[in-house]
């Protein structure tokens, strides 16, 4: 079994998927904080969440990061 196993992927590669996975744990927060404030009554809390403002720009940086990680793995394949 090999133990030293080098992670050559490039700074692209790497970078893209550290974005989707702080996006990813930034819609968890989003969750989380949506229930709490409905268990606790912060309804303003809530309103400012389910804006059509705030998932506009939720998806259009969902788009933006999955088509960098798409960039991202067709580069990577190409190599």
């Amino acid at each position: 079994m090999k133990k030293n196993l080098d992670n050559d992927y490039n700074f692209m590669s790497q970078f893209a998927f550290k974005c989707l996975k702080y996006f990813l744990l930034a819609l968890f927060g989003f969750a989380n904080t949506y229930v709490i404030s409905n268990v606790f009554g912060a309804s303003i809390i809530v309103q400012m969440l389910v804006s059509p403002i705030v998932w506009e720009w939720l998806f259009r940086i969902a788009i933006f990061i999955f088509c960098f990680c798409a960039v991202a793995i067709i580069f990577e394949s190409s190599r």
